[in-house]
């Protein structure tokens, strides 16, 4: 072998390692970071896809997205957290206040694009309209929204002089919700009744333990959790026949009585929009955390009927879906 052959082979072999970087990484990686279960987080992955293919990046074809799922097991969210970033994910995408916190807390490097309640409250962001640091996202506004949500059970059903909530104490915001709904119960006259459920065998025994005590109504507090467990908690109340409100439609679409929140599908474009612009190069820290301003209130009329309740007219009238 003569010199210029070697001086060719060595600079050969020199390039591979970045020729082969550069193949494994020509499709970009987002890491999906769940808090609830793949099933019923199916419609919000859809709208994040949305969201992302308006913004040029379809899954399959020029991006390639790794999910991870807790399942409601919140205590699992570190450890998922860490196989991303060991992936070396180009994106993670943080559906949760748990899961943004485990994703913040597993890279200072890699750009986090977070769906949660409150950032700056929940220890995420130190402002909102300048995030800093390697995370931005969409601010749910789920726990802002609950007293109103008691308000409007309280009239929908003004014969309940106690009102229960259900919380998930593993949840970020669970003395938050606390606070706000007994301040909420005590300008409404009314009493507030707090259960605790951090997973399904629980949900069962805070609502049939809620038969025997005196609270006639019950808001479901908002946490991803209680989301994914919907159909559990819509059937639960249909049993033992009590007046329930939530934070999203999902809720009111399968027979829930009443909804009040985001439209979390909107939301979920959204986000995928902004995944996409981080992808794109936008930097996290100069991507402002966005806050939906657009409101749903759902009633569900048949449920209603089937509780024997008589939805006020200026509840009616302010309704954004009515379900018949």
């Amino acid at each position: 072998m003569n010199r210029r052959e070697l001086i060719t082979l060595i600079a050969g072999a020199a390039a591979w390692p970045l020729v082969a970087h550069a193949q494994q990484r020509a499709m970009p990686v987002i890491g999906w970071l769940g808090s609830m279960a793949a099933d019923p987080a199916a419609s919000f992955v859809a709208a994040f896809r949305q969201g992302l293919a308006e913004s040029g990046y379809v899954e399959g074809q020029n991006l390639a997205i790794e999910y991870r799922w807790a399942d409601g097991q919140y205590d699992r969210l570190p450890a998922l957290a860490a196989e991303l970033v060991t992936r070396r994910v180009d994106v993670i995408a943080a559906v949760g206040p748990p899961s943004a916190l485990a994703a913040k807390a597993a890279t200072s490097t890699i750009p986090i694009v977070f769906a949660s309640g409150d950032p700056v409250e929940g220890g995420l962001v130190t402002s909102l309209a300048r995030p800093g640091g390697n995370l931005t996202g969409i601010s749910l506004l789920g726990v802002e929204l609950m007293p109103k949500r008691l308000e409007q059970l309280s009239e929908l059903v003004p014969q309940a002089r106690t009102i229960a909530v259900l919380v998930n104490p593993n949840g970020a915001f669970a003395e938050h919700i606390i606070a706000d709904m007994a301040a909420a119960a005590r300008a409404k006259g009314v009493q507030l009744d707090v259960l605790n459920a951090g997973n399904e065998a629980e949900i069962d025994d805070a609502l049939a333990a809620l038969t025997q005590r005196q609270a006639r109504a019950l808001v479901v507090g908002a946490d991803p959790f209680f989301t994914s467990r919907r159909e559990q908690l819509v059937a639960l109340t249909s049993r033992y026949a009590l007046p329930a409100s939530y934070g999203v439609r999902e809720f009111t679409a399968i027979g829930g009585l009443i909804s009040y929140g985001l439209k979390l599908t909107a939301a979920f474009r959204e986000f995928g929009i902004y995944a996409g612009r981080i992808l794109g190069g936008a930097i996290p820290a100069d991507l402002p955390v966005q806050q939906p301003t657009t409101f749903e209130l759902v009633i569900n009329l048949k449920t209603a009927q089937l509780l024997g309740l008589t939805v006020p007219p200026l509840l009616l009238a302010t309704a954004d879906e009515i379900i018949e």
